[in-house]
């Protein structure tokens, strides 16, 4: 048997808890099964990857998108409204082009802003890691890998709605005649990797394979190579309440918004409070999971309303009926993982694409956040629990997660594949 010879493998995110989350548990994998872990962001991501036990190198400063954003809007505190429902739907060349043009200066660019690319960077030239591992939104991962030859692997936290997107786009471009091409992508990717002196090429948009972590049924298939990969909650740390321990004694029912939407890249057209008051009732348990700033607002709620800041979703939601949500990529994969029926409530980036196939498969029921009401979440939530259908429809998307390949496995093929990459460049 030859010797073990550990490889280095460089994880890269946004300053976003929630993306990197989703990149805990391979992380993991890899780390224990020898390898060498390293994870790179803007500085203030710090807290929540030490806290995970992982390895952390701050690059470049935070990118303050959500801050500048805001100043620059009507109306503050709301993301771009992206519809990739219609986008992949019936895809148009003049709706693709523009979804580019708006996003690469407006979104993608401020994200991975230069200071952390150029900061990623030199800490890739100085460490040499043979992977990068990087989320659908860190580009800075994909031009860090290409300026030092090492393969690298785009990880997603829900469906490929960015994948789809670009592979429809190249579509198109195909039969646009070359003068008349444009490509703001490329062009922002071509210009920053040329300061490096490395070319561009499709890879550093997709990355050289694709780690997908969503229910075949729910997922988005392209041309790209990709591993499937069951998905494993990390909830970042946390306690597990007596309570949650306990079988509840009336259906229970979570109501969260998640990370983005409590931080004002979302809303509803009902207050939080208003909608919890009505939801309220002696026949159900309703739980409701709210930060510091949000608890202020919500005003005096019934007792029947257990109110929590912190709680992991994966030890909450399987104690549940049925879970009432944003559609924000940890809540719906973990709800997923559960079995647990949703009640989606889909406002920002995939939410609205996601919903409509949780619904297409009866797993779950979709109300526009920008027009519900309290009567027809009210209304939905009473379909969810009288219905018994929607609990095995559920219960069916759970089988397909639990039947991909766990993060081990995932963690040695992607080994495999590195080393095969380095032989190729050898």
């Amino acid at each position: 048997m030859s010797p073990f010879e550990p490889m280095r493998v460089l994880f890269t995110t946004i300053a976003h808890p929630t993306h990197y989350y989703s990149m805990v548990p391979l992380a993991w994998a890899l780390r224990c099964a020898g390898h060498e872990v390293r994870v790179a962001s803007q500085p203030s991501l710090a807290d929540a990857v030490t806290r995970s036990g992982l390895t952390f190198v701050p690059v470049g400063e935070d990118h303050q998108w959500a801050e500048k954003f805001a100043a620059n809007t009507a109306t503050a505190g709301t993301a771009p409204r992206i519809d990739f429902t219609d986008l992949l739907a019936d895809p148009d060349p003049h709706d693709l082009l523009g979804f580019y043009t708006i996003l690469v200066p407006g979104l993608f660019a401020p994200l991975n802003n230069k200071s952390m690319v150029d900061g990623l960077v030199t800490f890739a030239e100085e460490w040499e890691p043979d992977l990068v591992c990087w989320e659908p939104l860190t580009w800075a991962g994909a031009i860090a890998a290409t300026v030092t030859g090492a393969a690298h692997a785009r990880l997603l936290w829900s469906a490929d709605v960015l994948g789809a997107t670009r592979q429809a786009f190249l579509d198109a471009q195909s039969n646009t005649p070359g003068p008349l091409r444009d490509d703001p992508l490329e062009e922002w990717l071509t210009w920053t990797l040329r300061k490096y002196g490395r070319d561009f090429d499709e890879t550093v948009v997709e990355g050289h394979w694709v780690v997908d972590q969503e229910s075949p049924s729910l997922g988005l298939s392209t041309a790209q190579p990709r591993l499937p990969m069951s998905y494993v909650p990390y909830n970042g740390p946390a306690l597990v309440p007596d309570w949650v321990r306990e079988k509840p004694d009336r259906p229970r029912v979570c109501v969260t918004l998640g990370v983005s939407a409590r931080s004002g890249l979302g809303h509803t057209s009902v207050p939080l409070g208003e909608l919890v008051r009505a939801l309220a009732s002696p026949d159900i348990e309703l739980v409701v999971t709210a930060g510091a700033a949000q608890r202020g607002e919500l005003g005096r709620l019934p007792s029947s309303v257990r109110l929590v800041e912190n709680v992991p979703m994966h030890a909450l939601l399987p104690t549940c009926a049925a879970v009432i949500h944003h559609g924000g990529a940890g809540t719906w994969c973990t709800a997923l993982r559960s079995g647990t029926p949703q009640l989606v409530l889909p406002d920002i980036w995939d939410a609205p694409w996601k919903a409509a196939r949780l619904a297409e498969h009866g797993a779950g029921l979709v109300e526009p956040a920008s027009t519900l009401t309290v009567e027809s979440v009210r209304d939905k939530l009473q379909r969810l629990l009288d219905d018994p259908s929607y609990r095995r429809e559920s219960e069916r998307l759970r089988a397909e997660l639990l039947a991909q390949p766990s993060p081990a496995e995932v963690a040695d093929e992607l080994i495999r594949r590195t080393r095969e990459h380095a032989a190729r460049r050898a």
